[in-house]
């Protein structure tokens, strides 16, 4: 599945069982919601946090599909096409980035 793909199934989503889009500032606040419960999980499955047994029931896939559900949503109501801005986005960072890391003492 393209991202584009993937934004017109939620859209598709969005409009056939979910009524409407909630508005762009409560979907703001439910990504970072959803940002929160993945940082939760990686923080108890890669940090020195233990789990809690309601942490137990939730997975990482899943928490980062919630991510990027909500973040496919907001790209929808603001007009963003998701996969050219990635395209944009990585010619950025390549053209920005191409001897920054490579030439970085602290990761060699």
């Amino acid at each position: 599945m393209t991202i584009q793909e993937a934004q017109q199934q939620v859209d598709t989503w969005i409009k056939t069982y979910g009524v409407r889009y909630f508005s762009e500032l409560t979907n703001m606040a439910i990504l970072t919601e959803e940002v929160g419960e993945l940082a939760c999980i990686i923080a108890r499955t890669y940090g020195e946090q233990s789990f809690k047994n309601s942490d137990l029931s939730k997975n990482i896939a899943d928490e980062m599909a919630d991510v990027l559900w909500v973040l496919l949503c907001l790209a929808n109501q603001t007009g963003v096409d998701l996969e050219e801005a990635l395209k944009k986005n990585i010619e950025k960072k390549t053209e920005r980035d191409k001897t920054r890391h490579l030439e970085n003492k602290k990761l060699i």
